[in-house]
């Protein structure tokens, strides 16, 4: 659904925080045209309205999703509405776009996939990291076995504020490093467990220390916090091989490749197809650090240009609906391990 001369004409809702990032992006995307803002906050409305270049703005976003001008709407109103919002407008045929996550229940989840599948409509979450360029390249590198088996790894997200009060530290910054780590691995794990403090706002952890368990064995630790002296965005991917640092804060040095690790070295002794520790050495490997150049080209930009291009050309989205389903029942199992004390949850 297009209009005739082939635009794809969006509605934004909700114009706080992120929304003016997410517009200033998607009025750059070609074949994009943005024609309606719903924005309770009048001020707010009339800032967004002057950078879309005249679109209307409206104060419910049930006006919009309704709007006959509008084939698809994008959400970046709080976490808490992102279900209601992104449902009334699939159930108007609209494309929808996300902000994460995409709702915070898996049924939830669950409910906008079907209906997007029944409707025909591109459902997409807003995991924006998995349309940057560091992380393309490290996806690259494990699919290609330049890392060997990824044994383990684990991200670090830290920063001094933004404090938010209608969602925890982890449901604010773990669905990002969650979306990296499903999109690097490829598999759902089946297990996890999550310990949190609050120091600021009683019942709402601004740290937050999350373990990740695969059914092969490996795992993933995820350590968040809004109270922290230093900026972190960082993740370590460990192989038998090699090793990688991604580091997003670094200007210079997004991805780091270690040539380090054990080699086993068969014995005298050893029969041609050891196995047993007691058939071979172990030798440390420390060879080439390298850092490869890598493109920067703001992922926003990118995630906002992939959703216009799978609605012209019928595709399905890297952050689809269901990507989106797995990071909220994988949330949704941390929270229930968070609200009694670490226990490990199954993910279902």
């Amino acid at each position: 659904m297009a209009s005739s001369d082939n635009i794809v004409r969006v509605g934004q809702i909700g114009y706080g925080y992120w929304g003016p990032n997410v517009l200033r992006n998607m009025i750059a995307v070609p074949g994009a045209k943005v024609t309606c803002v719903a924005e309770t906050d009048a001020k707010r409305g009339g800032d967004a309205s002057r950078v879309a270049g005249g679109a209307r703005v409206v104060a419910d976003y049930r006006e919009l999703c309704s709007a006959p001008d509008v084939d698809a709407v994008v959400v970046t109103a709080p976490a808490a509405v992102h279900y209601e919002m992104a449902l009334a407008a699939l159930k108007a045929d609209k494309h929808v776009l996300v902000e994460k996550p995409l709702a915070l229940r898996g049924a939830e989840c669950a409910e906008l996939v079907e209906l997007a599948a029944a409707r025909k409509r591109v459902l997409m979450v807003g995991h924006t990291f998995l349309y940057s360029s560091p992380v393309q390249y490290l996806k690259k590198l494990i699919a290609e076995g330049a890392l060997g088996k990824v044994l383990y790894l684990y991200g670090q997200r830290l920063n001094l504020g933004r404090v938010r009060s209608d969602v925890n530290a982890m449901w604010n910054f773990a669905p990002h490093d969650v979306s990296i780590i499903f999109h690097l691995l490829g598999e759902q794990p089946v297990e996890v467990s999550a310990r949190g403090f609050a120091y600021i706002q009683d019942g709402i952890p601004d740290v937050v220390f999350m373990n990740i368990v695969y059914g092969d064995g490996r795992a993933a630790h995820i350590h968040i916090s809004w109270l922290d002296p230093l900026k972190v965005r960082r993740m370590t991917v460990v192989g038998d091989r090699k090793m990688v640092v991604y580091d997003d804060t670094s200007a210079d040095a997004k991805i780091t490749i270690y040539d380090r690790g054990f080699d086993k070295i068969p014995t005298a002794q050893s029969p041609r197809d050891f196995a047993d520790f007691a058939e071979f050495q172990l030798r440390m490997r420390s060879g080439d650090v390298v850092i490869p150049a890598v493109d920067f080209k703001e992922p926003l930009r990118l995630e906002c240009a992939h959703f216009i291009s799978c609605i012209a050309e019928g595709k399905t989205p890297i952050t689809d609906g269901v990507h989106g389903m797995n990071v909220t029942k994988l949330l949704e199992a941390a929270q229930i391990s968070l609200d009694n004390g670490g226990r490990p949850q199954p993910i279902r």
